[in-house]
């Protein structure tokens, strides 16, 4: 008798069992709504053939003239030029884009200047493309400005800036004598005093597009240039960019 019990157990509890409601499981929450396109050119877009007819139509219907930085360090919000429309354009379409947020800097050197813009793990690539220079008498190389790189004379005499490789100014203050020294173009009495009293690089006065400049934050380029580099500049600890057009 007691095997028969026991061997009736399993049965009658798989009885019970199926006289059990089944738990009830939440629904799946829904997902988050698709974030809505970045309005503007496709990135691959743009080449040197197409790059000034759409950026000069991206920067009439998406203007923008104040962005922030964000580093480790702290942030640099930044005023763009009116009078560069093409590199303000770029610089807007590249940040909303997000392409700069898998930048860093990658060339920093203590009292010159700090350059980002690229970096050794792109998911999101640039096709080859250049901006014709921009380069205007007001807006020269003091500390804070934001100008593009570009490749020297004898390989670019156009002057043709890049489309992503920018820098900051950190440089030193200089004399009027040395100010005007170090550059072939006539520097106004305003600049030489303010290479005197803030600092800049006047040597590269004429030759690259300066498009912007430092609004608050300036501190922020001295700790970025105190990193210590390796012999190719690069910090030896990435400095990661992160940018975001406010207005």
């Amino acid at each position: 008798m007691l095997n028969l019990r026991w061997q009736g157990l399993p049965f009658l509890c798989l009885l019970l069992a199926c006289g059990q409601r089944p738990p009830e499981t939440a629904a799946p929450a829904p997902l988050p709504p698709a974030a809505p396109p970045v309005p503007g050119p496709d990135l691959k877009a743009l080449t040197d053939t197409t790059a000034v007819a759409l950026l000069t139509a991206y920067g009439r219907q998406y203007p923008g003239h104040e962005v922030l930085l964000h580093t480790r360090h702290g942030n640099m919000r930044i005023r763009l030029y009116d009078d560069t429309p093409l590199h303000t354009a770029n610089f807007l379409l590249l940040a909303r884009k997000g392409y700069f947020n898998q930048t860093v800097f990658n060339r920093v050197v203590k009292g010159f200047a700090i350059q980002g813009g690229t970096s050794d793990h792109l998911t999101m690539r640039l096709n080859k493309y250049r901006l014709p220079p921009e380069i205007r008498a007001g807006h020269f190389h003091k500390r804070g400005a934001l100008a593009m790189a570009r490749y020297d004379d004898e390989q670019n005499p156009g002057r043709l800036s890049s489309s992503h490789d920018f820098y900051l100014v950190q440089g030193k203050k200089l004399t009027p004598y040395e100010a005007q020294s170090s550059t072939n173009r006539e520097l106004t009495p305003a600049q030489l005093r303010t290479y005197a009293t803030q600092g800049g690089t006047p040597s590269l006065d004429g030759q690259y597009t300066v498009f912007g400049e430092v609004v608050e934050g300036l501190d922020v380029i001295d700790k970025i240039a105190d990193e210590p580099v390796g012999t190719d500049n690069w910090p030896v600890q990435d400095v990661d960019i992160k940018v975001s057009v406010l207005k």
